[in-house]
C-alpha cells in the first residue's frame, strides 16, 4: 500500500508523530517529553503547518514548519554561524523546515521527498531553510537533491551532542 500525504493536525497526533521521530532519530523518553512541549508550542506560531504520510491508519512520517522569524530560538542560535558565512539574509522571508522524520521501515521509499516538497509547495516565501546533522547522511543527500545547499556548517545547538549544518534552497524545490 502506497503512503498518502495529507495535512496533519499535529497537536492532535503529537504522540504518534514523536514515536516516529524517536525511532528515526534514536530518542529516549526524556528527550521525547521535551520535544513534545516544543512541538506543541511551535504549532501555535503564525503560519505553522504539518503534513503526515500514512499507510492505512498508521502515521509513517511527518514534516512541520513555519515562516521563519529572527526572534525564534532556532534563528537566534544559527544567526552567528550564518553571519560568519555572510548568509544572514536567509533568515528573512524563508520557510523553515522544523522537523522531517520517516519511520525507519518506510525510509528510502520517497516519503521524505514527498513530505518536504508538499509542505514547501504551500509556502508563500521564496526560499526554505533547515538544519540537519552535519554528516554525510541520506537526509543530507535528499536535501541536496532538492536544491538545498550548505549555508553554515558545524553549528552547535545547546544540548545537541552532534554539530548541525544549516541548509537553504530556493522554492519551489527541485524535482
Amino acid at each position: 500500500m502506497d503512503p498518502v500525504i495529507v495535512p496533519l493536525d499535529l497537536p492532535a497526533h503529537v504522540d504518534e508523530a514523536l514515536s516516529v521521530q524517536a525511532l528515526a532519530f534514536g530518542l529516549g523518553p526524556e528527550e521525547i517529553a521535551v520535544r513534545r512541549q516544543i512541538v506543541l508550542r511551535h504549532m501555535t506560531y503564525l503560519g505553522a503547518r504539518a503534513f503526515g504520510a500514512t499507510v492505512g491508519r498508521q502515521l509513517v512520517g511527518f514534516v512541520y514548519g513555519m515562516p521563519n522569524e529572527r526572534t525564534h530560538w532556532w534563528s537566534t542560535v544559527v544567526e552567528p554561524y550564518l553571519r560568519a558565512q555572510h548568509n544572514t539574509d536567509w533568515l528573512d522571508d524563508s520557510f523553515v523546515i522544523t522537523e522531517l522524520h520517516v519511520h525507519p521501515a518506510h525510509q528510502n521509499l520517497g516519503i521524505g521527498r514527498a513530505l518536504i516538497t508538499t509542505i514547501t509547495d504551500t509556502a508563500a516565501q521564496p526560499r526554505s531553510i533547515l538544519s540537519a546533522i552535519d554528516t554525510d547522511s541520506p537526509a543530507r543527500g535528499l536535501y541536496r537533491s532538492l536544491g538545498y545547499a550548505d549555508l553554515a556548517r558545524q553549528v552547535h545547538f545547546p544540548s545537541a551532542p552532534k554539530p548541525y549544518a544549516v541548509m537553504g534552497a530556493p522554492l519551489p524545490l527541485l524535482r
